[in-house]
């Protein structure tokens, strides 16, 4: 197969995350109650560790809640991502796969003015489409732009050797 094949992909709120992050929240909660249990009757300390605990608690269930939902989509050619925000599509640098479940993929997007997200990929949001969103990710897009085109067909020596540096003498052949 020359390129993976076109994918469109619902991307948002993660359940592996929410649940990730309860079971997190859960074990510090029992910390945090064997620390109050634990200490003197007197001891203001562990009140302050129940505050951060409750803290804690409103800023990740807050950040899960607002987590991007929207497609991400694979022409072929070019990655976009559409939602409510950027409802005609934006177009973004291919995703780079920060951690590989099998079950689900931590994705980095990052559009082109630089804007970049964190978003969790789960099989169990799209199961028919998981392998050709897995294809997609890891599969060596080919260059776009006439200029890219050229440089690839240049063997990696080759490019090297024809690139002219500013601050030395240009390169030769050998």
């Amino acid at each position: 197969m020359q390129s993976a094949p076109s994918v469109v992909y619902p991307l948002g709120r993660s359940h592996f995350l929410g649940r990730l992050l309860l079971i997190g929240w859960l074990v510090a909660a029992g910390v945090t109650v064997w620390w109050w249990r634990a200490s003197a009757l007197a001891d203001w300390r562990p009140l302050l560790g129940c505050a951060a605990l409750l803290i804690v608690a409103w800023v990740m269930a807050t950040g899960w809640r607002r987590a991007p939902v929207g497609l991400l989509q694979w022409d072929g050619q070019r990655w976009h991502w559409e939602s409510l925000v950027y409802r005609s599509g934006t177009s973004l640098e291919p995703p780079a796969v920060v951690l590989d479940l099998q079950f689900a993929l931590l994705l980095r997007l990052d559009n082109q003015a630089g804007a970049g997200w964190w978003l969790w990929a789960e099989r169990s949001a799209s199961p028919p489409r998981w392998f050709d969103l897995r294809r997609a990710v890891y599969a060596k897009h080919r260059p776009v732009t006439s200029q890219d085109s050229e440089a690839a067909d240049f063997a990696p020596g080759e490019l090297a050797a024809t690139v002219e540096h500013t601050h030395s003498a240009p390169a030769r052949h050998l």
